[in-house]
C-alpha cells in the first residue's frame, strides 16, 4: 500500500515564551507517526509557525493536541504582536505531500475543525480550499479587526458565526483551518525604519490591490526596520525572484533598497532553485545537472545512463544526448508483458483528466465566463484529482497483473498446496479485474466534466472537451476488455458477476453522455 504524506504548518501567537512553544511541541511529539520538520518564532510578530509531517491520521491527531495545549496555556486578552491574529492557535493549514490530494486535507480539516468546536468549545473556520463561502477562501477576511474586533462580533453578526463552534470566544480565541497547496512565508527588510514605505511597498505588490497574483503582503515595523511580510501562495507561477525585483523596483521609488530577506518556516528546493536560475540566466538550465539531484536519484538508469521513468515520473524528462529516458510508451512497446492494456487504458484516461483541467482552466478568470466560475472551478478540482488517481492506475494495474503471475508460480505438488494456489489465483485475479473496472468508473466521471467543459466552458477550447471526453472513453472500452478477459479467468466466474453487471450499467451511461456531448459539439461547436 502507497503510504500519504501530509504536511501542517500551525502558527501560533506566542513567541516571547519559548517555554510555552516548548510545550506545544512535546504535544506534537507525542504522537507516533510525526516528525516535526521546523520551528521559526518571531518576537516582534509574537508568533511561532511550526512544521509537522506524518500520515493523515497522525497529522491530524497531532494538531488536535497542539491546539488543546495552546487554549491551555495561551490568553489572546493578554497578548500583543505585530502579526494579525484571532487565536491562540491562529491558523492550521494542511498539505498534501506524497500519494495524497487536496480532498484528503479538505476532509482531515473539516474533522478537526469539528473536533476542536465541539471538544474545545473553540469557535472554528475553514478557509482556502476548505472554506464553507467565498468569502472565507482569504485568511485576511477571516482575520478583519484581529481577536479584539471578533470578539464584540461573533455573537451578534450573521457574517462571523464560525463553521464549528460556540458563537463565543474563549481566551484562547477562534482558530481558522484549513487546506491549500505549498506556501512560502517570505519576508524582505528594507533599508529604512520608516514603516510607512513598507506598506505602501506592500500594497503594490499584493494581489488583492492590484499587485502580483498569489502573493498577499503586509508593511510592518520589525526589529526597528520596515519589513515587507509576505505569504507567496503559487511559487510556480509567481517565483520568489520577480517577487523580489518588483519589491526592489518599488523600494528605489522612495530612495531604499532591501537590507536582506527571511524565511518563516520551510520552502521547495524547486523555488530557491528557480530563483537561482532567474538570476544566473541559465536558460538553458535542466534540474537534472544538480550534483545532489543525480547522486540522490534512485531510479535505475539505462546503458547509456538515461533513466527509466513511467508517467507518474515527471522530473525524468532530461534532454541533453547522454540522458535517453525511457518513456511509458517505451516500457509498453517492450516485449515485458506489463505494463500491458489495463495500464495503457488508464493513461487514456489520465489525457483525457488532463484535457478536462486544462479547458476549465482556460475558462476560469475569463469575464466572458464569470456565471460559470464556480462551477469550472468545480470541475477543475474535480479533473486534477481523477487525473492523480488514473496516473497511479497505471502502475496499479501493472503491479496486479504481477500479481498474479506471481499466484500462477506458487508450488502444486500437494493437493494443500493446490488449494492454497487456487485460492491465492482467485483473489490476485479478481483484484486484477478490479483494478481496470476503477478504471471504467472514472473515465465515466471524466466524462461528465468534459460534457460540462464543453456545454459552458471557452468556446475556444471545445475541442480540447471533445478530445478529453474522447480520451476517456477510450479508456472505458480498453478497461472493459481488461474486467472481462480476467474475470474469464477467474477459477469461480461466478465471483465476478457484480463486476460485469456494473460494468454494463457504466457502458451504457457512457453510451448516453456520448450521444449527449455530441449534440453539445453540434450546437455549441458547430460541428
Amino acid at each position: 500500500m502507497t503510504t500519504q504524506l501530509i504536511e501542517c504548518i500551525p502558527n501560533f501567537s506566542e513567541a516571547r515564551r519559548p517555554e510555552i512553544i516548548d510545550q506545544i511541541v512535546a504535544a506534537i511529539q507525542t504522537v507516533a507517526d510525526v516528525k516535526l520538520l521546523d520551528r521559526s518564532s518571531d518576537l516582534d510578530h509574537n508568533r511561532t509557525v511550526l512544521t509537522f509531517a506524518g500520515s493523515p491520521a497522525g497529522v491530524e491527531e497531532a494538531a488536535f493536541r497542539a491546539i488543546k495545549t495552546a487554549a491551555e496555556l495561551i490568553d489572546l486578552d493578554n497578548h500583543t504582536g505585530e502579526h494579525p491574529r484571532i487565536g491562540a492557535t491562529d491558523v492550521v493549514p494542511f498539505v498534501p505531500l506524497s500519494n495524497a490530494s487536496m480532498d484528503d486535507c479538505i476532509a482531515i480539516a473539516k474533522r478537526l475543525g469539528q473536533r476542536v468546536g465541539s471538544e474545545l468549545s473553540i469557535p472554528v473556520y475553514l478557509y482556502e480550499a476548505a472554506a464553507t463561502k467565498p468569502e472565507r477562501t482569504n485568511l485576511e477576511n477571516i482575520r478583519k479587526g484581529q481577536y479584539e474586533v471578533l470578539k464584540s462580533e461573533i455573537e451578534t453578526n450573521e457574517n462571523r458565526k464560525p463553521d464549528f463552534g460556540p458563537n463565543k470566544l474563549p481566551k484562547a480565541g477562534a482558530t481558522v483551518i484549513g487546506a491549500r497547496n505549498p506556501l512560502i512565508a517570505f519576508n524582505v527588510y528594507l533599508t529604512t525604519d520608516d514603516v510607512d514605505i513598507a506598506k505602501k511597498i506592500a500594497k503594490a505588490v499584493r494581489q488583492s490591490s492590484g499587485g502580483l497574483r498569489y502573493v498577499k503582503g503586509l508593511g510592518l515595523l520589525v526589529d526597528g526596520r520596515a519589513q515587507v511580510s509576505m505569504n507567496l501562495t503559487n511559487f510556480r507561477d509567481t517565483p520568489i525572484a520577480r517577487v523580489v525585483e518588483m519589491i526592489r523596483r518599488e523600494a528605489e521609488r522612495y530612495g531604499v533598497g532591501i537590507h536582506h530577506s527571511e524565511l518563516v518556516g520551510l520552502i521547495p528546493q524547486e523555488a530557491l532553485i528557480d530563483a537561482a536560475v532567474w538570476y544566473t540566466q541559465l536558460d538553458g538550465f535542466d534540474k537534472l545537472q544538480i550534483l545532489e539531484s543525480r547522486l540522490f536519484d534512485d531510479r535505475p538508469r539505462t546503458a547509456d545512463g538515461g533513466q527509466r521513468s513511467v508517467v507518474s515520473g515527471q522530473d525524468g524528462n532530461a534532454s541533453t544526448s547522454n540522458l535517453q529516458p525511457v518513456s511509458f510508451l517505451d516500457e509498453l512497446a517492450s516485449a515485458l508483458p506489463a505494463p500491458g492494456g489495463g495500464s495503457a487504458a488508464a493513461y487514456a484516461g489520465a489525457m483525457g483528466a488532463g484535457l478536462v483541467a486544462m479547458v476549465s482552466g482556460l475558462t476560469i478568470g475569463r469575464k466572458k465566463y464569470a456565471e460559470v466560475e464556480a462551477e469550472m472551478q468545480a470541475v477543475h478540482v474535480l479533473a486534477e484529482k481523477l487525473r492523480a488517481e488514473m496516473t497511479q492506475a497505471v502502475d496499479d494495474d501493472a503491479a496486479s497483473f504481477e500479481a498474479v503471475i506471481g499466484a500462477f508460480k506458487l508450488p502444486k505438488e500437494t493437493e494443500e498446496q493446490q488449494k492454497a494456489r487456487t485460492a491465492a489465483i482467485q483473489i490476485a485475479t479478481l483484484n486484477a479485474a478490479y483494478v481496470p473496472l476503477q478504471s471504467v468508473q472514472r473515465s465515466v466521471k471524466i466524462m461528465e466534466l468534459a460534457i460540462k467543459c464543453a456545454e459552458h466552458g471557452n468556446l475556444n477550447a471545445i475541442s480540447d472537451a471533445m478530445s478529453g471526453f474522447a480520451m476517456s472513453r477510450a479508456c472505458l472500452t480498453a478497461a472493459a476488455y481488461n474486467v472481462r478477459i480476467n474475470i474469464h479467468s477467474l477459477p469461480d466466474k461466478s465471483a465476478g458477476d457484480e463486476y460485469l453487471k456494473e460494468l454494463v450499467e457504466l457502458e451504457k451511461k457512457a453510451d448516453k453522455l456520448e450521444k449527449e456531448i455530441r449534440k453539445i459539439m453540434k450546437d455549441r461547436g458547430g460541428i
